[in-house]
């Protein structure tokens, strides 16, 4: 009976990881906000990514310091709370404006999400299960960017049209608030150290960890970036209409969650520090290739390359930074979720880039470049 009991906590956290993967669809929503508003430049089109992730820099830490004060499970609570509140607005009123605050909310949520979940799952399993139980959390959180831009297309001859989306996560999310309220767990007491903004970005001395922030802030940054501009790319380069082009997304995130489930296994028989660096050069040759051919099949090939290459160097990075600082882990964790608010950085400057040289080309040739700082940390990966 023990053991059933547990098996339902784990799925009740579990299902937070696929609410968590909700945010991936501020790459199809930006294609389709810009077709329902004509006229928006894909430099403002670009800013709903900015009021989403740029919630991640500043409530990163203070979320860390909400979750000593009413532990982990209300704080999992409450940012299902936002993601519901989130998902009701664009049907309440539907303009840019409106759809700004609700990924804003999105990205306090989310927020809240990615920096309490993990700790959380700490309560409901045992320690020798808990690197397989997070691996399959993120597996979870790719099956769920995988499906968010075949349900937007499979919605859109509906009542909403696309939008219909919408209320469909917000009952997802209130299913996964009442179903966690409803389940007992008792966190472990345990020692709270304050995390501090102070003792926090100290971190930053270390030339290792100060790396590795970047290299977040980069992995991020370009992953919103592909996921906004690849619908609108295909459109480009393949004269694909809305529907379809923004299918090239599942292609995408489906690659990914095929990369995270045989990156699980192959890690446990190779160094991270190699498949790093193998991971790094496959991601930048699918970006390389992907500009050189109008081919539809060809692309989607790109695309899919790129994301088996891209799949599982947030964790590596996030493994080494732990292990570089194993005494901060906490702060560590804390310091590295403030750097997924680069998808709030790098889009809008491609929105910019586009907008200049009126062609998405430009876009992925601008993340193949920037992708190169991965490849400059390379000797640093080695040597952690």
């Amino acid at each position: 009976m023990k053991k059933e009991i547990s098996i339902v906590k784990m799925l009740s956290v579990m299902f937070g990881f696929f609410v968590m993967g909700f945010v991936d669809i501020v790459g199809i929503t930006t294609s389709y906000v810009k077709n329902d508003f004509s006229h928006l430049t894909d430099t403002m089109v670009n800013l709903i990514s900015l009021s989403c992730f740029l919630w991640f820099l500043v409530l990163s830490i203070p979320t860390g310091m909400l979750m000593n004060r009413i532990g982990r499970k209300k704080t999992v609570l409450l940012s299902f709370a936002f993601h519901v509140l989130a998902m009701c607005l664009p049907l309440v009123a539907y303009d840019f404006t409106a759809i700004l605050i609700a990924f804003a909310l999105i990205g306090i949520g989310n927020t809240l999400l990615q920096v309490s979940l993990n700790p959380l799952v700490t309560d409901v399993v045992a320690n020798d299960k808990l690197t397989g139980t997070l691996t399959l959390g993120q597996f979870v959180k790719a099956v769920s960017s995988f499906l968010g831009p075949i349900l937007a297309a499979w919605v859109t001859g509906s009542f909403f049209g696309w939008k219909m989306i919408f209320p469909v996560y917000a009952g997802l999310s209130l299913l996964a608030l009442i179903w966690l309220w409803l389940t007992p767990i008792q966190e472990k007491q345990q020692e709270r150290k304050n995390i501090s903004f102070k003792v926090t970005l100290e971190l930053f001395k270390d030339k290792y960890i100060l790396a590795f922030f970047i290299g977040i802030l980069v992995l991020v940054g370009v992953d919103v970036g592909i996921n906004m501009t690849f619908p609108k790319f295909l459109m480009e380069r393949c004269d694909l209409p809305l529907t379809d082009a923004g299918m090239g997304n599942s292609v995408y995130f489906f690659a990914r969650t095929v990369g995270a489930f045989l990156g699980g296994i192959l890690l446990m028989k190779y160094s991270e520090s190699k498949f790093y660096i193998y991971s790094v050069w496959i991601a930048l040759a699918g970006l390389i290739l992907m500009t050189i051919s109008t081919n539809l099949w060809f692309i989607l090939g790109c695309v899919a390359v790129f994301g088996i290459g891209y799949a599982n160097l947030f964790s590596i990075i996030f493994s080494l930074s732990l292990k570089r600082v194993p005494e901060k882990a906490n702060e560590v964790s804390a310091l590295l979720i403030v750097g997924v608010s680069g998808g709030a950085v790098l889009p809008p400057i491609l929105g910019v880039i586009t907008d200049s040289f009126h062609s998405q080309l430009s876009a992925i040739i601008v993340l193949a470049i920037v992708w190169c700082y991965l490849i400059g940390i390379m000797r640093k990966v080695k040597n952690t």
